[in-house]
C-alpha cells in the first residue's frame, strides 16, 4: 500500500472527524494563516491557546490541491520538492500533496543556516522549495544562488520572489490527480550527516513510509480512540513516523508549538491526549516543575494519558524511574532508529519490558538485528560489536553517494555505526557510538563543524569538541581550547566569537587545556572524554 492511500481511506471513512489540531500558546488569534477548512474553537477565551483544526476530508482535499498546484507548475515524477517550515497544521497536507503529485518530498531541518539550506538544495536536486515566514532572512541571503529553484511561500506578506502556496492552492482541484504510484517508487529524501558533519541525502521508497506506519501501530497499539500529542519537529523522521501510527488507525493528532511543561500538560488535558512522545529535556522539565511545586498535577486532567515514550537521544534510566514514580499508571516505551531505517522502531523495548529500562530492546516488528565484529561476523552474545539492522524500512541509498552507501549498506543489512551488546534475554544495550556525533536535546551536533569554525579565531592554536553528560539534554558540546603561546584568551571571548554559529551549535562549556593528538595527527578524543566526563552519567545512559 502507498502511504497516501491511508489518508484517502480516512477521508472516506471518517471525513467529518478531526484529523489534526494545532495549538500555538504564544500566538495571538489573528496571527496565523488559515485555509477555509480551518477555524478557531467556538467561544475560545482570550487566554486560551490559539487552536486550529482540520478534518480528514479537508486534510485530503488540501493535499490534492497542493498536488494539483505542483503539477500545474510542471513537476514530473520524482521531481524533488523541499519543505522548510516550522511545525504547523499546513505541514502534513503539503507533505502529502507532494507525494500525491508523484514527487519526492525533501524535508529540511529548520535549524539549518542559509549556507546549509543551499548545500542541501543542491545535494538533493531540489527544484521547488516550500518555505515559511521564519526563513525569509535565510532565503534572502541565498536567493541569488537559488536560481532555477521555484519558491512557494506559506504565510502572510509573501516575498516578491515567491508564490503564495495557500492562496493559489484554493483555486486548484480537490480531486485526486491521476498519478499512479507503487511501493517501489521513490518517495522521500531525509538528511543525515557523516563524521565530517556534511549532510547526506537518504533516499527512501514508498514501501519504507508505509512500513513505518505498520511498525508504529504494531508497537503502540493506536486505536481510533487515541489522541497523539506531537511536539518534536515534523522534518525529522521520528515525529512523523510516530504520527503515521495515528494515520493508520484514523485517530486524531495534536501539534503543539511549544515545549513548556504547563503547555504540554494543558494540551493533554484539553485535547484528551493519550499518547505523548517526549525528548529527555522535556520530560526532565515536567518532573522538575512538579517536584518543585511550580506545577500541581491536581490542576490538570491527565487520566487519558496512557503512554509516554522517549526517543532521539540517550535516556537515563534514573529519569524513567522518576517518571514512573510520579505517573505510575503510564506505560513507558523507547525505540531505537535512524533516518537510514526510516526513523524509530527497528529496535523496540516494548511497554511490557519496563524492567529492562536501560536497554533499547529487541528487533522491532518485521525487523532483524545482528551484532557484528569489524569483519561483519556475528559476535558472541554479551560481546560488544556493531549493531546491524535489516527490514523493509531500510533506505535505498545515500542519494548520489555510492561510496558512502557501500560503507554502511550491503544491499540487505544496514550497519549503524553504533556499538552494542546483547544480554542473555536478547535485549540490546548500546555501549558507545563509533562516530563522534554529539546528541543534545534530540539534535545531532557534528564536532568537526564546530572545530573548524573555532580554529578561525586567531588566538586558538588547536581545539577539540566532545560531548559531556548533561542531566537535562543528554549531552552538551564542550570545546577544549588550546591557546597559542603568548596569547591570553577568556571564555567570554570564545562565546562572543561563537555567536557566528547557529545557537544550537555553540559549545555550552569552554575548557582551556592541551589538545592531545596521536602520532598520525588525530585528536585523541577518548583521552579527553576520560579526562573530563568523570563517568557521572555515562554509565547509566542508553540510546534509543
Amino acid at each position: 500500500m502507498i502511504i497516501t492511500e491511508l489518508l484517502e481511506r480516512n477521508a472516506r471513512l471518517y471525513g467529518g472527524e478531526t484529523a489534526l489540531v494545532e495549538i500555538s500558546p504564544s500566538e495571538a488569534r489573528d496571527s496565523a494563516v488559515t485555509w477555509r477548512e480551518m477555524s478557531l474553537v467556538a467561544g475560545a477565551s482570550s487566554d486560551t491557546p490559539y487552536r486550529r483544526e482540520i478534518t480528514w476530508e479537508a486534510f485530503d482535499a488540501q493535499a490534492n490541491r497542493v498536488a494539483n498546484l505542483l503539477l500545474s507548475r510542471g513537476v514530473k515524477r520524482e521531481t524533488k520538492v523541499g519543505i522548510l517550515m516550522m511545525n504547523c497544521i499546513e505541514w502534513l497536507p503539503i507533505y502529502f500533496g507532494i507525494l500525491k503529485a508523484g514527487c519526492i518530498v525533501v524535508p529540511l531541518n529548520y535549524r539549518y543556516s542559509a549556507d546549509e539550506i543551499l548545500y542541501c538544495v543542491g545535494l538533493a536536486d531540489i527544484e521547488l522549495l516550500v518555505f515559511g515566514p521564519e526563513f525569509i532572512t535565510r532565503i534572502d541571503a541565498i536567493r541569488d544562488k537559488l536560481e532555477g529553484t521555484h519558491l512557494f511561500f506559506v504565510g502572510k506578506d509573501v516575498p516578491a520572489y515567491a508564490e503564495d502556496c495557500l492562496a493559489l492552492s484554493r483555486y486548484c482541484s480537490e480531486k485526486l490527480p491521476p498519478v499512479s504510484m507503487t511501493e517501489e517508487d521513490y518517495a522521500a529524501i531525509y538528511f543525515s550527516s557523516g563524521t565530517t558533519g556534511f549532510p547526506k541525502a537518504i533516499l527512501h521508497k514508498h514501501r519504507s513510509l508505509y512500513w513505518a506506519a505498520v511498525v508504529e501501530q504494531n508497537h503502540h497499539g493506536q486505536t481510533r480512540d487515541d489522541v497523539f500529542l506531537c511536539i518534536p519537529p515534523l522534518y525529522h523522521t521520528g515525529a512523523k513516523m510516530h504520527w503515521f501510527g495515528s494515520l493508520l488507525s484514523g485517530s486524531k493528532a495534536v501539534i503543539l508549538r511549544g515545549i513548556k511543561p504547563e503547555w504540554i500538560l494543558r494540551t493533554v488535558t484539553e485535547e484528551k491526549c493519550s499518547i505523548v512522545w517526549l525528548l529527555v529535556p522535556w520530560a526532565q522539565d515536567i518532573l522538575d516543575a512538579i517536584e518543585s511545586g511550580r506545577i500541581k498535577l491536581s490542576d490538570y486532567y491527565l487520566d487519558r494519558w496512557r503512554l509516554m515514550h522517549i526517543g532521539a537521544q540517550p535516556v537515563p534510566p534514573s529519569l524513567i524511574r522518576r517518571w514512573l514514580a510520579v505517573f505510575p499508571h503510564h506505560k513507558y516505551d523507547t525505540n531505537y532508529g535512524l533516518s537510514e531505517s526510516i526513523g524509530p522502531g527497528c529496535v523496540h523495548l516494548g511497554v511490557e519490558n519496563v524492567e529492562k529500562v536501560g536497554a533499547i530492546g529487541k528487533a522491532g516488528y518485521g525487523w532483524e538485528t545482528r551484532i557484528v565484529d569489524d569483519k561483519r561476523n556475528d559476535v558472541e552474545k554479551g560481546k560488544v560489536g556493531e549493531l546491524a539492522v535489516k527490514g523493509p524500512g531500510v533506505m535505498t541509498c545515500y542519494y548520489k553517494n555510492k561510496e558512502a552507501t557501500d560503507e554502511i549498506f550491503d544491499g540487505t543489512w544496514l550497519y549503524t555505526g553504533d556499538m552494542a551488546r546483547e544480554d542473555e534475554d536478547g535485549f540490546i544495550y548500546l555501549v558507545d557510538r563509533k562516530k563522534d556525533v554529539i546528541i543534545t536535546g534530540g539534535e545531532n551536533l557534528y564536532p568537526v563543524q564546530i572545530e573548524d569554525f573555532l580554529r578561525a579565531y586567531d588566538k586558538i592554536k588547536d581545539v577539540a569538541v566532545i560531548g559531556l553528560p548533561d542531566k537535562r539534554l543528554g549531552e552538551i558540546a564542550a570545546a577544549i581550547v588550546e591557546v597559542k603561546e603568548g596569547e591570553t584568551c577568556t571564555e567570554e571571548e570564545i562565546n562572543e566569537f561563537c555567536t557566528g554559529l547557529p545557537r544550537y551549535k555553540r559549545p555550552k562549556k569552554i575548557i582551556f587545556d592541551k589538545v592531545p593528538r596521536n602520532p598520525t595527527g588525530k585528536i585523541e578524543k577518548p583521552v579527553l572524554r576520560k579526562r573530563f566526563c568523570h563517568g557521572s552519567l555515562v554509565e547509566e545512559e542508553t540510546t534509543n
